[in-house]
């Protein structure tokens, strides 16, 4: 055997080895992993981390508050046709963060909800019990399939609440939608809405043509969801055990209400306020037209909202350029717009609070505004707010104008937007800190000390009358109404608010988690402004070799020859070389954002599959260390 043979036979062993030591390296490598990933799911059992930059998966002080309070369990049953949205996924990623944030409150809740989730297919069990809970599919476009995506909850007491619906346009208020849910059914009876008003919402007799007035139709409304408790302007207390109360148009008060109101809200009460500074609908409309001028049909608060940080005018309201409505003024002439009546959506209504947030259009007749003053411990929130093209008022001016353009005339916008709704809350100082007014016995009032109290004041009352937001119409003796703007469901919004429980009124709204690639979109903003400015010097170039091609053209002695010059010819070639060069740097732009989004993908793709695994793997590490020292603290102490 020759000497190369023996070394080849030497080297055999060795290379086994070394493959050897290889492939036990990557068993074990498998192993560590394996055993890291049962590590953390035992010593990281129970640990919550949201990573997130707006806290999405993080529950409001306010929910974890409502869910921790749970006297009896609740069942939670979360719709959603996953087969059928398979085309989808938009609404496939939003079904998967509302079953997150189900999961979340579950198990918040230590035990006290039961969610389960399922799937409706066609004629399945599941499907009838979405059926059960009054649930209905949408229909996703022409010929698509019908996708439920609801929720139902039931109580001990056979309690039923749902969600028909989930909105993804709503995603901001998904927390604040569940916790609401979730209170229904802990507490189930009907709220209770006390209605303190000088204007007829109820109906009555009209003196005017002497016949009976139709309840207004927001009465109606309130009247089906709530349990109303009428007030008289002459009272002298409140009715007990109320969830909210409701005052419109406060003027002539006794005394004695007026203290029971403001020791009601301070008192931690709550409170939706409309106040006017003219109210249309203050007298009958054969009064108006003879005691217009000499009446008074302002309305306010005072000396409440002074003291609770709150500046209103009784005597002006504001006018609005931009947002102008046309209003019907002679019979047989045109409407022309009003300034002082005005419709309001969009950038003027607050779409971080849930009273506003879904609302299209809200309509106010001749408002007042609200300006916020310095109260400690008072938060004021604009809820509704004018345009840029806005400007007080006097309400004498109103009584004097003939026509709506007559009221424009000297108007001059100021710039500035003017609140006409808002939310106060906070604990809100008594308008008599020396005691009840005289004549009055402070038993009238609660005697529980300052909480936290919560305000919605309405600069308006005519946003309550059916002519801004509803027709009504009479069919085989049933009134019938359909709104036509979102006056009604701001007030239904509103008092749904504010009879929940302090925990559910603090939600807000919350940011959404479709969040873009900024970075992404960053990077094709900047291509795309250098692809501007390489065609733009490509159309500079051709306008400039177009000019010259025309300029040679004219000083031709044949200028009826369509045969190019040598001149011509040159300049053409140039143009067509640069026409070229400018294309393949448009290319190489293109080329190097698309090279430079790949890389941050790769990036991201490598936090995603190792950094945030060995972090994990470390938090375990850690935390099974520390367990273990403990252990051994305690073992030594037993020995001792």
């Amino acid at each position: 055997m020759s000497g190369q043979e023996q070394g080849r036979l030497r080297a055999v062993p060795g290379s086994l080895g070394r493959r050897s030591i290889g492939a036990a390296t990557f068993v074990l490598l498998g192993a560590l992993f394996v055993g890291l990933t049962i590590l953390g799911d035992h010593a990281l059992r129970g640990a919550r981390l949201d990573l997130t930059a707006n806290r999405l998966y993080t529950l409001s002080p306010g929910t974890l508050h409502l869910v921790a309070g749970l006297k009896e369990p609740l069942n939670l049953y979360f719709f959603f046709s996953h087969e059928a949205s398979a085309g989808v996924p938009p609404l496939r990623a939003y079904a998967a963060r509302v079953r997150e944030v189900l999961g979340e409150l579950a198990v918040r809740s230590g035990g006290r909800i039961r969610l389960h989730a399922a799937d409706p297919l066609p004629y399945s069990d599941e499907e009838e019990r979405a059926a059960e809970f009054g649930l209905r599919p949408m229909q996703l476009g022409a010929g698509g399939e019908a996708v439920y995506f609801g929720l139902g909850g039931t109580n001990a007491t056979d309690g039923r609440a749902v969600i028909e619906f989930f909105q993804p346009d709503k995603e901001a208020f998904l927390e604040y939608d569940l916790a609401r849910l979730v209170h229904q059914l802990a507490t189930p009876r009907r709220k209770v809405v006390g209605l303190v008003s000088t204007l007829p919402l109820a109906g009555g007799y009209d003196p005017a043509s002497g016949g009976m007035r139709p309840p207004w139709a927001i009465e109606a409304q309130i009247a089906e969801l709530f349990e109303v408790k009428a007030v008289a302007p002459d009272a002298s207390a409140l009715p007990s055990g109320l969830d909210a109360l409701m005052v419109v148009h406060p003027k002539g008060l006794s005394p004695a209400l007026a203290y029971a109101i403001d020791q009601y809200v301070v008192g931690g009460g709550r409170l939706l306020l409309f106040v006017d500074p003219d109210s249309q609908q203050d007298l009958a409309s054969g009064e108006r037209a003879a005691a217009y001028a000499g009446s008074d049909r302002s309305s306010s608060l005072e000396p409440m909202l002074a003291a609770w940080g709150v500046g209103f005018d009784p005597r002006r309201a504001v006018g609005d350029l931009e947002h102008a409505l046309l209003v019907g003024t002679r019979p047989g002439a045109p409407p022309e717009r009003h300034l002082a009546f005005a419709g309001y959506g969009g950038g003027g209504l607050a779409r971080n609070d849930v009273v506003t947030a879904s609302l299209e259009t809200l309509n106010f007749g001749t408002p007042g505004f609200l300006e916020p003053r310095a109260v400690a411990g008072v938060r004021f929130e604009p809820l509704v707010s004018t345009g840029t093209r806005a400007a007080p008022i006097a309400t004498e001016r109103l009584a004097l104008a003939a026509t709506p353009d007559s009221l424009r005339s000297g108007f001059a916008p100021t710039g500035k937007r003017y609140v006409i709704a808002a939310r106060l809350s906070g604990r809100l100082p008594s308008a008599y800190p020396g005691g009840p007014p005289a004549g009055v016995s402070a038993a009238a009032a609660p005697a529980a000390g300052p909480q936290s109290a919560h305000v919605v004041v309405v600069a308006d009352t005519d946003f309550l009358a059916d002519l801004l937001w509803v027709r009504t119409q009479t069919v085989l003796g049933q009134r019938f109404s359909e709104p036509w703007a979102s006056n009604g469901d701001f007030v239904l919004n509103a008092l749904d608010n504010l009879t929940g429980s302090a925990d559910l009124i603090g939600i807000r709204g919350r940011a959404s988690f479709a969040r873009p690639f900024t970075r992404v979109e960053q990077l094709r903003a900047r291509a795309d402004e250098s692809l501007r400015a390489k065609e733009v010097e490509l159309q500079r170039e051709l306008a400039g070799t177009e000019q010259k091609l025309v300029e040679l053209q004219s000083h031709r002695q044949d200028q009826g020859s369509l045969a190019l010059t040598p001149e011509q010819q040159r300049a053409l070639d140039h143009f067509q070389q640069e026409k070229v060069r400018i294309r393949k740097e448009l290319r190489g732009v293109r080329r190097g954002l698309e090279e430079e989004i790949a890389r941050l993908g790769t990036r991201l793709k490598l936090v995603n599959v190792l950094a945030i695994p060995l972090l994990l793997s470390a938090a375990a590490l850690i935390a099974a260390a520390l367990r273990w020292r403990r252990r051994r603290a305690s073992t030594r102490r037993g020995a001792a």
